[in-house]
């Protein structure tokens, strides 16, 4: 909500003045006071309402109604009501993103932003450096606010789908390999207590091809050591040391079970044994008794890999890398697709086929003598003859009896 329009009385109860646009005929500011609410939620409730209802029912006689500026419709009614459809760490995670791009139309009002200042917006982002990808991503979300601003009336088109969205770029995957990996591991000095965190991070991720969300919410009673079966149902929701909480994974083929290798169980095992001295915890992934964050991993890659020599990835190409291994050792795609937790087989088609280069000299160099015949002595076919091969016939023949 804009920054101060709630305001707090000497009683205790809240108030607002809001400003509804300008009088299309006398160009005269708007206005409208509202007070006497008990809470601040209640006042913005009835801010966003009147701001609502200036737009879908205030209509000035002999003039058009007063249309809403963009800004205070995401501020003040589009993000409450995005904020109720999707989970909450979707909310978080896209507001920066809003609050980034979305100024580039503040100072228009919903009504009248047209295509040709989509396509503008749209040239700045890629101006700015910014990826495709990345550029329809949050194209996306302004065509959502712009789809509900049609629903509210405050809007008669999405300028967004006219336009259209930028070409759509097949991204490339980046991840290290198996003798990248065991250059940056070879770095990390395990004698020391969080260096040695640091490398069961590391070493899980790459052997297992977890989600960060998904290997941060890990706990020892998720593994089972006798049988090497690693059990996921659940990701991290984590906002800071104080604000963390267990939540549903991303999809229901992300509730799955990773069978881990011995090498892997062998370290786990050594892990917990020295991390539990240390500290009393559940969580896998953690040195201190909180579950690990995001950007202290993704700092080591960055130290580590720089002292290795080896080109820095990002903290989910960690992932990436295990599914290229498992390329590399030619796994069957339905068994990457289970480990990984894709929803379906295109999915890890689409996203690693690339990594195939080789297989159909592979395929080739298989079925190379894996049929055997005998040439037939006679011909004992006798089918009507087509005119071209009975020309054949008689050229060959000719050919023979000059021999």
């Amino acid at each position: 909500m804009a920054k101060d329009i709630i305001k707090k009385a000497k009683n205790g109860t809240y108030h607002f003045r809001a400003n509804l646009g300008y009088h299309p005929v006398t160009g005269k500011q708007i206005q409208k006071y509202r007070s006497g609410f008990s809470t601040k939620k209640a006042a913005k409730e009835a801010y966003s309402e009147l701001l609502l209802s200036n737009n879908t029912e205030i209509e000035i006689k002999g003039a058009e109604k007063p249309s809403m500026l963009f800004q205070h419709y995401i501020e003040d009614i589009f993000l409450p009501w995005y904020k109720t459809q999707v989970k909450e760490r979707t909310y978080d995670n896209r507001l920066p993103t809003v609050r980034r791009h979305f100024p580039f139309f503040y100072d228009f009002s919903v009504s009248d932003i047209e295509p040709i200042h989509v396509q503008n917006w749209q040239l700045n982002l890629s101006k700015k450096g910014y990826k495709p990808s990345y550029i329809r991503a949050v194209q996306g979300l302004f065509s959502v606010a712009m789809d509900r601003a049609i629903v509210l009336n405050l809007s008669e088109v999405n300028p967004s789908k006219i336009i259209g969205n930028v070409k759509k770029v097949k991204s490339k995957i980046d991840f290290w390999t198996k003798e990248e990996f065991e250059k940056v591991i070879s770095c990390i000095y395990k004698e020391d207590y969080y260096q040695h965190f640091l490398f069961i991070s590391l070493w899980l991720l790459f052997m297992s091809g977890m989600r960060i969300g998904e290997a941060t919410a890990l706990q020892w009673k998720d593994i089972d050591f006798d049988t090497g079966v690693l059990s996921i149902d659940k990701t991290l929701y984590y906002k800071n040391l104080e604000n963390f909480s267990f939540v549903e994974p991303k999809t229901q083929a992300s509730v799955r079970q990773i069978v881990l290798d011995k090498d892997t169980l062998n370290m786990l095992k050594q892990w917990k044994t020295i991390q539990q001295e240390v500290v009393q915890t559940g969580y896998v992934l953690s040195y201190n008794g909180f579950p690990t964050q995001k950007y202290t991993l993704s700092y080591a890659i960055e130290r580590f890999s720089k002292m290795a020599g080896v080109h820095r990835i990002r903290l989910h190409a960690l992932r990436h890398s295990h599914a290229s291994l498992l390329i590399r050792m030619g796994e069957n795609p339905l068994i990457i697709k289970d480990r990984l937790g894709h929803e379906d087989i295109e999915t890890t088609l689409g996203t690693y086929g690339h990594l195939y280069p080789n297989s159909n000299f592979e395929v080739a160099h298989k079925l190379e003598g894996v049929l055997s015949y005998q040439a037939a002595e006679e011909n004992k076919d006798t089918s009507p003859k087509n005119q071209f091969t009975v020309q054949y016939r008689k050229d060959n023949s000719n050919a023979n009896d000059q021999k």
